[in-house]
């Protein structure tokens, strides 16, 4: 079926490209959680992982497709059976699914990594597309390193792939090699060479290695693209993928000259760019195109006299359609549970009555030890509340002592979940050291510490403080977050959610080894 001629799909891939990104790794749940504000937003096509890399990947696959309504749920997959079959397993609850199969085509990738020749990359690519459509009637093929592939052989490739069944051929700038006008003649050259094109949906993958990720993506569009493939906040391999954001409000705010339209629900832009940063560790810029702090933001006597007049004299969307409020609403202790709704309702989030009355909880906390709350004093504690790693150890005292003539000293007494309280009073070089050794005492943890963040998160002499860090346990890397006016108490709570990782993890892992020593009996039995 031929695609509409003014419809883009916005197929996103912050869960499988975004979180390939060093450091954006996420938990099945944090990856359940991303999804649902992915579909909140609208978007299209969810490429939800990888479901060959490795169990993990395909646990959280599959969990998205029988969690996640409206949005097509996507698999990756190799041009290999093994690789199709477990994408199509995991996707199978889905009630909508695609698989979608690569094959790297460029003379660099053929020589240097695949080792084989055109005739071999066409036979291999047209097996993928047939193997994937037995299980999925929605398939999509991309020809790695697509743009430095030579395009006659490429537009072989392209045909051959739509009369094995693709529906959709996605066009990826795998190393962010090309330029605009370059790009948009590959889509020109592919529209008239390859017979049958219009019988797919061309789809275009751009990544930022040279800053035109979303120049490329938008000049594809222009040049018959109907479907790009983006991520929030654009993070992703090296320098990362085409922005979702900014190319959906690209379309949106210059509507006339690309006369297109997506789907995106732009309200919901802001605070799904906020919780992927939370979830993933990786801070918006303030200067980011669109849901940075200042991309509303006017500073300069001439801009704001402009402003005073009419905004458009230096706004050319409002921030009111992206999702975020410009003024800074001030809250404070004797706030009323409405106000602070209402306020929640319109910095984009949605909270149950049993999630809005603990987070009130915190706010009235927080509003005692704070003279005035900004929305952003808000947004950390939903996020906090909703990014809550739940685990065994929760941190119920801290205490901490600390001078210049001596190590400083830190007490925790931590609970768990069978009912134990553990306490340890430990030495270390400063507070938060001494802190961290005090857990690691209490839950016989010893982790070791590989990245140590600290950044404000509002203002105010009294502003709240988020710690990040990193640790490796057994060769694997773990990171936690906490968000607090205390910076120690933030730091703690950021550690102690990383070894609720870790122990869970090993809890996790020996009940999976008991599985599979319980199926070897049966096996053996059988035999």
């Amino acid at each position: 079926m031929a695609p509409e001629p003014d419809q883009v799909l916005i197929f996103d891939t912050t869960l499988r490209d975004g979180e390939q990104a060093p450091g954006c790794s996420m938990t099945l749940p944090e990856k359940l959680r991303v999804a649902r504000a992915l579909a909140e937003l609208g978007v299209d096509i969810i490429e939800a992982g990888f479901p060959a890399a490795s169990r993990g990947d395909w646990e959280s696959v599959n969990a998205v497709a029988r969690e996640i309504q409206g949005a097509t749920i996507c698999g990756l997959a190799r041009c290999n059976r093994d690789d199709i079959e477990l994408a199509a397993k995991a996707l199978r609850d889905a009630p909508k699914h695609r698989i979608h199969v690569f094959l790297a085509t460029s003379a660099i990738h053929r020589q240097y990594k695949l080792n084989m020749a055109e005739e071999q990359i066409l036979k291999a690519a047209v097996e993928g597309v047939r193997i994937a459509r037995d299980f999925c009637d929605d398939v999509e093929f991309s020809p790695e390193d697509a743009s430095r592939t030579e395009l006659e052989f490429l537009a072989q490739v392209v045909e051959a792939v739509i009369d094995a069944g693709a529906t959709t051929v996605n066009i990826p700038d795998t190393v962010g090699y090309t330029v605009p006008d370059e790009f948009a003649e590959l889509f020109r050259y592919l529209r008239k060479n390859v017979r049958g094109i219009e019988r797919a949906r061309l789809s275009v993958h751009c990544h930022n290695d040279l800053g035109m990720a979303v120049a490329n993506s938008l000049t594809a569009v222009v040049a018959g693209a109907r479907q790009i493939e983006c991520t929030i906040n654009g993070i992703g391999e090296r320098a990362g993928n085409c922005s979702l954001e900014e190319v959906v409000m690209a379309l949106r705010t210059r509507d006339a000259f690309f006369n297109v339209r997506t789907n995106i629900q732009t309200t919901r832009l802001y605070p799904t760019s906020r919780l992927v940063s939370n979830i993933t560790g990786m801070p918006v810029p303030r200067n980011k195109a669109i849901v940075g702090e200042n991309a509303f933001a006017h500073e300069a006597g001439i801009h704001q006299h402009g402003m005073l007049k009419h905004r458009s004299t230096y706004e050319i969307m409002r921030p009111e359609d992206v999702g975020l409020s410009r003024s800074s609403l001030v809250l404070g202790k004797h706030s009323g549970r409405h106000a602070f709704r209402e306020r929640v309702k319109s910095l984009g989030f949605e909270l149950d009555d049993a999630e809005l009355n603990r987070v009130f909880e915190e706010f009235k906390a927080l509003a005692d030890k704070k003279k005035e709350l900004f929305d952003g004093d808000i947004e950390a504690l939903v996020l906090r509340a909703e990014n809550s790693a739940s685990g065994p150890w929760s941190l119920a005292e801290l205490k901490t002592v600390s001078d210049m003539s001596s190590p400083a000293e830190a007490h925790v007494r931590l609970q768990h979940a069978d009912g134990r309280t553990v306490e340890r009073t430990v030495t270390g070089d400063g507070p938060v050291d001494a802190a961290f050794k005090a857990i690691e005492a209490a839950t016989g943890i010893n982790a070791a510490l590989r990245k140590f963040e600290l950044r404000g998160v509002t203002e105010g002499e009294d502003a709240q403080g988020e710690a990040i860090v990193y640790v490796e346990y057994n060769q694997r890397t773990y990171r936690g977050s906490s968000v607090s006016t205390n910076i120690v108490e933030s730091s703690a709570k950021a550690f102690l959610e990383v070894i609720n990782r870790i122990e869970l993890a090993q809890t996790t892992g020996a009940r999976a080894r008991e599985e599979r020593r319980a199926e070897g009996v049966q096996v053996a039995r059988a035999i």
